[in-house]
C-alpha cells in the first residue's frame, strides 16, 4: 500500500499524503481518515477472519488483555508463528479485494 522500503517503515505521515494523493488523482474521493484507522480495520477484520484476540494484540504490539496484569508477567511468548499466519490471511484477503 504504501511502496517498498529496505528496513523498517518510518515516515507514516508523508506516505499518508502520498497515498491520499494518488487517490484523488484517480478521480476517487478520499473521506478523512487516520493511519489509526489502518490498525482498527486490520484488528477488526483479522478477527472476522478467525484470527485469535492475543495474537491481535501481538500484532499491534498492544498490550492489554490477553498481555496485561499476571498474564502478561508469565506469559513471554511472542506468537511468532501465529502473527506471520494472522498477516498472511490479512494480505490475501487484502489481495482479493484488490482483484
Amino acid at each position: 500500500m504504501f511502496g517498498a522500503r529496505a528496513g523498517g517503515f518510518s515516515g507514516w505521515s508523508k506516505a499518508k499524503r502520498e497515498l491520499d494523493a494518488r487517490i484523488v488523482a484517480s478521480g476517487h474521493k478520499v473521506r478523512p481518515w487516520r493511519l489509526h484507522d489502518l490498525r482498527r480495520t486490520a484488528a477488526t477484520r483479522m478477527a472476522g477472519l478467525g484470527t485469535q484476540p492475543h495474537v491481535i494484540e501481538a500484532v499491534l504490539n498492544h498490550i492489554s488483555g490477553h498481555r496485561a496484569g499476571v498474564a502478561g508477567i508469565y506469559n513471554r511468548a511472542t506468537y511468532a508463528a501465529e502473527k506471520r499466519a494472522a498477516l498472511d490471511a490479512w494480505a490475501e484477503h487484502i489481495k482479493k479485494l484488490c482483484q
